[in-house]
């Protein structure tokens, strides 16, 4: 009887069911950074998320939202993306020892195949990026799931192993399963030139190898019909309806992801940076231990099975061309089919590693399993501080600190989509929570489709300043249809309409902007710090409200939006404390105000400054 861990199957449930559980001990509790509480909103609500739309993700999202595992909707959908990204790691098992099996004899001979796969599909499980996914809600969870089972279904149809008669049932169950891989993210594209290599290396040109691909094209079509809900669901007007994509033109438009092309391909000091991000990455990404491994692995894999080598190498590197050629800065989730190549070959490496301690040493051969978990157990201790975000409140507490600024039935200008913007819409949609005050991204008023949504939630909001909205839109138009535009008109006409909707708000609204809002769209009006925001108003020594009392969780990680958020904290401190200075000369005001942000960022030189302009 074989041992349970070396039968493919057991060894891919218990990958998956341990990475579960890692999972669930680090899980977020709430809403995340960027785009995680428009993403919420869009699966709580059927809505329709920004491109590419990702219409898969919004309906198995709105089931596990109604799933009672959790109070919140939110801890629901981030147990959603443990569960995914552990069942893709289980997946990986099955796809990662058959790559072991296809490597050759001597790797596939008493080298414990599905131990070595498990191993690797644990290395890439508790790898940083791969680990965080998992944390919160994201597309990226299901989209690993999604190619796990595409490279599974591949594998399978395409090269079985001895014993094993797929047939032609297996091609079509492959097609569709990369069509539905496309509605949830179109980085799905990226497998094309590996599998299509592999395809036609194994299969050949010949006119069977083409007319099965014809034949594939029907169940693919039938996965990618599930786009169709895009525009049916965006006729329906719900509540979060990004692209406003209710006509061909801006259906294709939000599929394609024009919205996001100005980033793509722009110039070589991108890809440098990317790259050397990358490069300067990798080794920590798995510990050292996982990428040595996959060193080792890749030259097992190209010594036994070269043509497979060349289409592992092909995923690798033709996603390491697309992510260097995108100019974000939360560019890691991009990387993440070249990490599966990492876990596969290091899968090939561990294989290879217990095949020769085998050949040497036969009688450590019940040893070999458990040294292989341990080696895996390496990324699990090295990241678990890091990767572990059970406490962080941080974004819900910026969220709820910033509302808490904000006056009844306010109107606030930002573009802290990071922080606040995106779960803004979570708690005003799903939670219903201060649903008075009107939330503007400055940045999405760019598109005209945001405008078309700002009137559907505050249809005051556009009619009291119709005439400059329809201006802009004028100009906006040529620019969105690759027309020739004055990009100065453009500007003029986006201005004339924010300071519009300022001005035509403030004698019913209280009317905010928060820090990072340019000067000369608040011309003639000042800055009343008040909380984490800014009120407008006509009287240049305004007294602020009373400092409303912050909810503040600390969490003790650092990194490039973390710091931010108490950067901001201290910035809102700061400016209050500049601003009783200045304009009412109250000293002791201001030094209450430099010691609390002391508290967020103790480094500030904004914070010594005004520390130095204070009596002792």
């Amino acid at each position: 009887m074989k041992h349970p861990v070396k039968q493919p199957g057991t060894a891919a449930l218990l990958t998956g069911l341990a990475a579960f559980a890692v999972y669930c001990f680090t899980v977020a509790p709430g809403v995340g950074f960027i785009d995680s509480g428009e993403l919420a909103t869009v699966a709580c609500t059927l809505g329709i998320a920004h491109p590419t739309g990702y219409p898969l993700y919004t309906i198995l999202g709105w089931v596990f939202s109604r799933i009672p595992v959790a109070h919140a909707e939110i801890a629901r959908l981030n147990l959603m993306a443990a569960l995914f990204c552990s069942a893709a790691a289980g997946i990986l098992v099955l796809v990662f020892r058959r790559v072991v099996l296809l490597t050759g004899r001597k790797q596939s001979a008493g080298s414990f195949p599905a131990v070595s796969a498990c191993g690797g599909a644990l290395i890439l499980a508790f790898s940083a990026t791969y680990w965080s996914q998992a944390l919160e809600v994201e597309v990226y969870p299901l989209h690993l799931l999604l190619v796990s089972l595409v490279l599974l279904q591949f594998l399978r149809a395409g090269f079985p192993l001895p014993g094993e008669a797929p047939g032609e049932r297996s091609w079509y169950l492959f097609a569709y399963a990369v069509g539905l891989a496309f509605t949830n993210h179109m980085t799905t594209v990226l497998l094309a030139p590996a599998l299509l290599y592999l395809y036609f290396a194994r299969h050949g040109g010949s006119r069977g190898s083409w007319t099965r691909l014809m034949k594939m094209s029907l169940p693919f079509l039938a996965g990618l019909s599930l786009y169709l809900y895009v525009p049916l669901r965006a006729s329906r007007v719900p509540p979060l309806n990004w692209g406003y994509a209710v006509s061909l033109e801006r259906f294709l438009w939000h599929v394609s992801g024009k919205q996001y092309q100005v980033w793509m391909f722009s110039s070589m000091d991108v890809v440098g940076k990317q790259l050397s991000y990358f490069i300067r990455g990798l080794p920590g990404e798995f510990a050292y231990v996982g990428l040595l491994l996959s060193i080792a692995g890749s030259l097992v894999l190209w010594r036994g099975n070269r043509r497979l080598a060349i289409g592992v190498a092909l995923m690798f590197f033709v996603c390491i061309a697309y992510a260097a050629n995108y100019d974000i800065h939360d560019i890691d989730s991009y990387f993440l089919l070249a990490y599966i190549c990492v876990g596969m070959t290091a899968s090939v490496g561990l294989s290879a590693a217990a095949a020769l301690a085998l050949e040497r040493f036969p009688r450590i051969r019940n040893l070999v399993p458990p040294v292989i978990l341990c080696v895996c157990a390496i990324p699990l201790a090295v990241h678990f501080r890091d990767a572990d975000e059970s406490g962080d409140h941080l974004v819900e507490d910026y969220t709820m600190n910033m509302f808490s600024s904000l006056r009844a039935d306010a109107v606030v200008i930002s573009y802290q989509w990071d922080y606040w913007v995106s779960a803004s819409y979570y708690y005003q949609i799903v939670g219903d929570f201060r649903p008075d005050v009107t939330v503007i991204d400055k940045e999405l008023l760019r598109r005209s489709w945001y405008l078309k949504e700002l009137e559907h939630r505050r249809p005051w909001l556009i009619a009291s300043s119709r005439a400059e909205v329809n201006a802009f839109l004028a100009q906006v138009d040529l620019f969105e249809h690759g027309l020739p535009y004055d990009p100065a008109r453009i500007q003029a006409s986006y201005v004339g309409m924010i300071e519009s909707f300022i001005r035509r708000s403030m004698p019913a609204h209280p009317v905010y902007v928060t820090g990072e809002i340019e000067p000369e769209f608040t011309r003639g009006l000042a800055r009343v710090p008040e909380g984490l925001a800014f009120r407008l108003s006509a009287a240049r020594a305004d007294i602020p409200s009373p400092l409303p009392s912050f909810t503040y969780r600390p969490f003790a990680r650092g990194g490039r939006l973390e710091d931010m958020v108490r950067r901001l904290y201290a910035e809102a401190f700061l400016s209050r404390g500049e601003y009783f200075l200045a304009n009412l000369h109250d000293v002791e005001e201001a030094r209450k105000c430099v010691e609390k942000a002391g508290l967020y960022d103790p480094a500030s030189p904004r914070g010594r400054r005004l520390a130095a302009l204070l009596p002792n």
